[in-house]
């Protein structure tokens, strides 16, 4: 096959190419690609693409200062969005959210810097995910996750994590014989590891 076994349709194909799976070094870019897993919770991801740009539009483009500060006229508003997702819970995780990715940027000087240490600021090939042999979640998304509700974030749990890891870049699940996998393999520093040697 050319690309992932996507069923790509013109919004999708576009996220594939140019996002998913680039390594992502972007504080801004990280929450959003979190945010959208922590609102897609129980969706399709389809139903995210196609909502993108109003989740910017209620998140002020995903600015996470500006969202920490949000109270609850700021929900309210939201909530009353045409085209929203209403779900208050999701939409005060990603303000809860926010003021935590806060805390970790003061702590380690940027989100992308405490969450790329996890692989040692490299893109993981696992072997057999290339040929289409993809967990759902693993060692690495159980770890993140849980260092993750440590520090007090919401809707984050080892299959939405391994989901931002693959988006992100820090887990290169693009097929070996699409376009994007040799571009990313050619462009970033990767490592390969063996599936087995990932514990859970």
């Amino acid at each position: 096959m050319a690309y992932c076994d996507w069923g790509l349709d013109e919004t999708n194909k576009k996220y594939h190419d140019e996002e998913w799976g680039v390594p992502l070094h972007d504080d801004r870019g990280q929450f959003e690609f979190l945010m959208m897993e922590v609102m897609q919770c129980g969706l399709s991801w389809n139903l995210m693409m196609k909502k993108r740009e109003i989740f910017r539009s209620c998140f002020d483009n995903f600015d996470y200062d500006t969202i920490a500060g949000y109270d609850e006229n700021d929900i309210e508003r939201i909530m009353n969005t045409e085209g929203m997702i209403r779900s208050r819970r999701k939409i005060e995780a990603v303000i809860h959210n926010a003021r935590c990715f806060q805390k970790i940027r003061e702590e380690f000087g940027s989100f992308s810097a405490w969450l790329w240490a996890f692989s040692d600021g490299k893109t993981i090939l696992y072997t057999g995910h290339n040929q289409g042999d993809i967990p759902v979640s693993n060692g690495l998304s159980d770890k993140v996750s849980k260092e993750l509700k440590k520090r007090g974030f919401k809707y984050l749990g080892t299959i939405t994590v391994y989901s931002h890891l693959q988006a992100c870049g820090i887990i290169n699940d693009h097929g070996d014989e699409c376009p994007c996998y040799k571009k990313i393999v050619e462009n970033y520093p990767t490592v390969c590891k063996r599936r087995y040697l990932e514990k859970r």
